[in-house]
């Protein structure tokens, strides 16, 4: 089971990287359910934890626009399982999309300091 906490209205759970150099790093996540792929992180995150580029994606954004992504390639722990992932990079703040939740339970105490936990099914 991975666990978390609400915080000002955010459900947050930290995920932990691990790096080309066999480090670990832990980064908090905000659950985002309108997000339909399965990691973002700030461009400057990515740069830093140098991930690997694997593409370009031509993303559709809330407001019908559309953006040129690269997407970026990390091996994080999921409930203590070594994962390969795609990392948009993109936006101001770390989030989880739906399709790290594929085949999960998430359930969140939305109150401050509540709950958050993501299960597998």
């Amino acid at each position: 089971m991975i666990s978390g906490i609400v915080t000002d209205r955010h459900a947050v759970v930290s995920l932990t990287f691990l790096l080309a150099n066999d480090t670990t790093f832990p980064i908090e996540f905000v659950i985002d359910t309108g997000f339909t792929d399965q990691l973002c992180l700030p461009l400057e995150a990515v740069n830093l934890l140098r991930l690997p580029f694997l593409y370009d994606l031509t993303a559709n954004l809330a407001d019908n626009s559309s953006v040129i992504l690269p997407v970026h390639q990390a091996t994080i722990f999921w409930d203590g399982v070594e994962r390969e992932v795609r990392v948009l990079a993109t936006g101001r703040r770390p989030l989880i999309g739906t399709a790290l939740l594929d085949e999960q339970e998430l359930v969140i105490q939305f109150t401050e300091g509540g709950l958050v936990t993501i299960d597998e099914l």
